[in-house]
Order: structure tokens, then C-alpha cells, then sequence
């Protein structure tokens, strides 16, 4: 019922009341409270969390209520600024803060174990329209006036392949088709895509005024990890796939931007898989030895990278290389792929912790005083890194890579800098940002989407480990009784 509730009235008229109950669940709960003045509103109720009156003043209860009322605006950022106040006392937040309690008295400091949640699409089938998944949401309402991205369905297409990969729910194939249709809709002349689509469908001008080509990418990516399942899904969508696939990599070798082109390798290498292609071969070492190229430019003993800074989703470049490698055998890719990405790793973990750089302050070469920014830490990043390591993993599995997966998706569960969950598992959303002192509530569709992306490439990691180690145990079992033993490649290739 208080979530039900317009306008929370607590009049107590007793100044040596400390505390109340239902006041903490109607703050928890998002209602706009009017309160009297005794000490635990007073320290709750503060920056614009709510309204405070005197002990017996009518006269300012009829105000405020009547203010409320016919303030829809006040009512819904009192309510959005007391959830906000009010999360880091969520159930898991507060699971967190004992266990980290508990840890101070015991000399050892024993780890926290977190448990990976189930799969939740609640908030997925919340933000998706006939049309496709919406850009951005009010905590976890969609706001439809943010409209739809490219970027976005990209992601989205290739989280739900994930998920069909590994469970073959055909329930998902709505979903699939749908976030599918939208890229297809972006498509222009000669083989462009466009990114922004406002809530009636219709393209906007900031398609015109934002370099595209990472939007691009993102998109090559998605149709290319669809058609890497081509045994998989329905074969009219395969086919439309491959159609829109010729189309998109026409103007591949015209694209510059760094991340656009290792986006675009990642799409052709796992198109590649499924259907060979000299065309698509050549694209690959066209834009893998760009690649290279930038990072011979730009590297030292010190400074292994392709630019000056790290930014952004930085752990798909050393990724693309190894994909460019797998497609290839050059070498030359796997060795840069291997400096490159752990140089990454020595910057943004201790341990198996994950601290992504901040979109706060890049991290730049010439600029950086060891002194990490804290908060501006963006879910994407981290899945990001997790795809990453996930694949560096499957062709390195003797490395520590597994471990830095899962440290890093624990960042999710409350392994981050303020001990909080950034996946909320009532909603199925994902917050949008980590901050210096809270957590940014919205559930937008790339936090969430991205959530979903880690989610289902730690567990295909898992199950392949667990293959790894049986089929291990099977060839050891055989030479310790004189048969013959099988190549452990022959034993595990299914699963890749």
C-alpha cells in the first residue's frame, strides 16, 4: 500500500519520538513524506528528500500537502531523491555492510563469497516496445522520451543470443527478431547505419551532428554473433541476417575510428565462424593491421597501448586482435593482443578487483599521477572487460583470466568502492553508473543490457572450465591405465 500512496503524513506530536518504522518503509518505498520535526526526520529528510514541518502547525501541513498535490514534478523528485537516499539500506546493501563488519574481527579477513543471481528479463521485456528496446529509464520506468539507439539493439541482440545460445529457449526468438528488426531498420544507402530514433520512429538530427562509425561497429558485432548461430535459429532470420551483413561491411575499410574497427573484427570473425569468407578474411587483416599499426605508433616499454589515453571501452582492442588471430594465425595479432590486454589489466585491477577507469578523467599517458578517479565507473566497461577476459580465457584457459572474470563481475553483486549492488535482482535491471558516494538508480538499457552480457559470458566460461577440467581428468585416467588418449582439443571443441 505505501507504494500505492501519493503522500506519506507522519504527525507525530511527541519530540521524544527517535525514530519511526513505517517512516523508514514509506522513505524506502518512494513516498513523498511530510513529517514533523523529530530527530530521525530531520537527519533522513534532507536534500530535497522530503518535507519538514513544525509540531503542531496545521496551517504548515495544508501547505505542504497542497503544494504536493498539485506539484506532479515536486512529488516525483522527492520521491526519486528518497530512493536514491535510501538504497545503500537495501536488503543486499545491508547483507554487505555485516559481512564486512563481521570481516574486521577475524585476523584472516575472510573473502566474501557472492552467489551469481538467476536470470532476470523482467526489466528486458519492461523497456522493449514492437519496436525495440528504449534508450533510458526513470529508476525502473522506461521513459519513453528518450527514445531508441542503434547502439543499444546491438547489444541487446547480442545478450539475447547469449541467452539462446546457452538455453535454446525459443520464447527468447521474439525478442531476437525484434532487436534484429530495429538494426535492420537503421540501415541507409550505401550500407550506413544510423543511431537515433525518437519515440515515433522517426530518425533525429542528432544522427547528423555524431560520428557514427562506433554505432557501426557495434552493429557488424551483433549481426555477426547472430550468424555465428546460424545452427541454430530460424533460417529466415539467418537469411535476412546474412542479406543485412553484405550490405553493413561495404564500407568497413572507409571506417577510422579505433574502437568502430575492432568492434567490426570481433562482427567478422564471429560471421567467420559459420561461414567462411576470403572477403571477410581480408577485411579482418585490413583492419587488424590499422590496429597494429596504432599501437606500434603509440607503445613503449611503459605505455603498451594503442592511444595516448585509456577510455572507454578500452578491453574490446587487445580482444578484437585475438579474435583477428583466431581468424587468421598472424602472429603478429596474438602477441599484441596479449601485451595490450595485459597492460589493461595492470591498470584497472588489484587482484582479481575491477576498477574501470573513470569517465570522470580519462587516463592519459602523459597526464596520469597514480592516483585513480574515483566513481564514474560505467557497467558497460566492466562487462566489456568481462567479454574480454572470457575470451582470452577460452585460449589461455592455464591463466588467471577466470579469476578476473569473476572478480569482476562480483562488481555488480557489491565488490566496488562503495559495497553496493549495481544489479538490482527484483527488478532484473542494472543501475547506470557507480559515483563517488552513491550509485546512479536509473536502469537504462545499456547498464542492463550490459549486466546481462557478463551474466551469461561468466557462466558460458564456467561451463567450459568445468569441461575442461573432465575432459583432463578423463585423459589422465586413460594414461594411468594404458589406453589411448584423446586430444583434450577433440574432448572440449563443442563447446567453443
Amino acid at each position: 500500500y505505501l507504494q500505492l500512496t501519493d503522500i506519506y503524513l507522519f504527525t507525530s506530536n511527541d519530540p521524544n519520538q527517535a525514530v519511526s518504522g513505517t517512516f523508514s518503509y514509506a522513505i524506502s518505498c518512494g513516498c513523498p513524506i511530510v513529517s514533523t520535526n523529530i530527530p530521525h526526520a530531520k537527519e533522513v529528510l534532507q536534500q530535497n528528500a522530503g518535507i519538514i514541518i513544525d509540531f503542531g502547525n496545521s496551517n504548515q501541513l495544508a501547505q505542504a500537502v497542497n503544494m504536493l498535490m498539485q506539484d506532479e514534478n515536486k512529488r516525483n523528485n522527492i520521491s526519486n531523491n528518497a530512493i536514491h537516499l535510501m538504497a545503500s539500506s537495501a536488503w543486499q546493501n545491508s547483507a554487505i555492510a555485516h559481512a564486512q563488519l563481521f570481516r574486521n574481527y577475524f585476523s584472516n579477513q575472510a573473502p566474501l563469497f557472492y552467489n551469481m543471481p538467476s536470470v532476470n528479463l523482467d526489466h528486458i521485456w519492461k523497456m522493449t516496445t514492437d519496436f525495440g528496446i528504449l534508450q533510458f529509464s526513470n529508476i525502473n520506468q522506461p521513459d519513453f522520451s528518450s527514445g531508441y539507439t542503434l547502439d543499444d539493439n546491438a547489444r541487446a541482440l547480442v545478450a539475447l543470443c547469449q541467452l539462446f545460445e546457452l538455453h535454446q529457449d525459443r520464447k527468447l526468438l521474439p525478442l531476437i527478431i525484434r532487436y534484429f528488426g530495429f538494426i535492420e531498420f537503421c540501415l541507409q544507402s550505401p550500407g550506413n547505419f544510423l543511431n537515433y530514433v525518437d519515440k515515433n520512429g522517426s530518425f533525429t538530427k542528432q544522427n547528423h551532428e555524431t560520428n557514427l562509425e562506433d554505432s557501426n561497429g557495434r552493429a557488424i558485432w551483433a549481426i555477426g554473433y547472430l550468424l555465428s548461430l546460424s545452427q541454430q535459429l530460424p533460417l529466415e532470420l539467418v537469411g535476412a541476417a546474412n542479406l543485412l551483413f553484405e550490405k553493413a561491411i561495404v564500407p568497413l575499410p572507409q571506417i577510422h575510428s579505433t574502437r568502430a574497427m575492432a568492434f567490426a573484427i570481433k562482427g567478422l570473425y564471429y560471421s567467420n565462424t559459420q561461414q567462411k569468407s576470403d572477403l571477410q578474411i581480408i577485411l579482418i587483416k585490413e583492419l587488424a593491421n590499422r590496429l597494429v599499426q596504432m599501437y606500434r605508433h603509440e607503445s613503449s616499454l611503459e605505455w603498451k597501448w594503442f592511444e595516448s589515453y585509456l577510455t572507454y571501452a578500452n578491453s574490446i582492442l587487445p580482444e578484437s586482435l585475438l579474435c583477428a588471430w583466431m581468424a587468421t594465425g598472424d602472429f603478429t595479432y596474438l602477441t599484441i593482443a596479449q601485451e595490450s590486454f595485459e597492460f589493461l589489466l595492470e591498470n584497472i585491477f588489484t587482484g582479481t578487483s575491477i576498477h574501470v577507469v573513470s569517465n570522470k578523467d580519462w587516463f592519459h599517458r602523459h597526464h596520469f599521477n597514480g592516483v585513480k578517479q574515483v566513481g564514474g565507473e560505467q557497467p558497460i566497461d566492466v562487462a566489456y572487460t568481462i567479454l574480454a577476459l572470457s575470451k582470452f580465457h577460452q585460449v589461455f584457459p592455464d591463466r588467471q583470466y577466470l579469476a578476473k572474470m569473476q572478480g569482476a563481475f562480483n562488481w555488480f553483486l557489491g565488490a566496488n568502492h562503495l559495497h553496493q549492488i549495481i544489479y538490482n535482482p527484483c527488478t532484473g535491471g542494472c543501475y547506470d553508473g557507480l559515483e563517488t558516494d552513491y550509485v546512479n538508480l536509473n536502469q537504462g538499457a545499456e547498464s542492463t543490457v550490459s549486466y546481462l552480457m557478463a551474466r551469461l559470458c561468466l557462466e558460458k566460461s564456467l561451463v567450459q572450465h568445468k569441461l575442461l577440467i573432465a575432459a583432463s581428468n578423463v585423459n589422465h585416467a586413460m594414461q594411468k591405465q594404458n589406453t589411448v588418449m584423446l586430444p583434450l582439443k577433440e574432448l572440449t571443441s563443442f563447446v567453443y
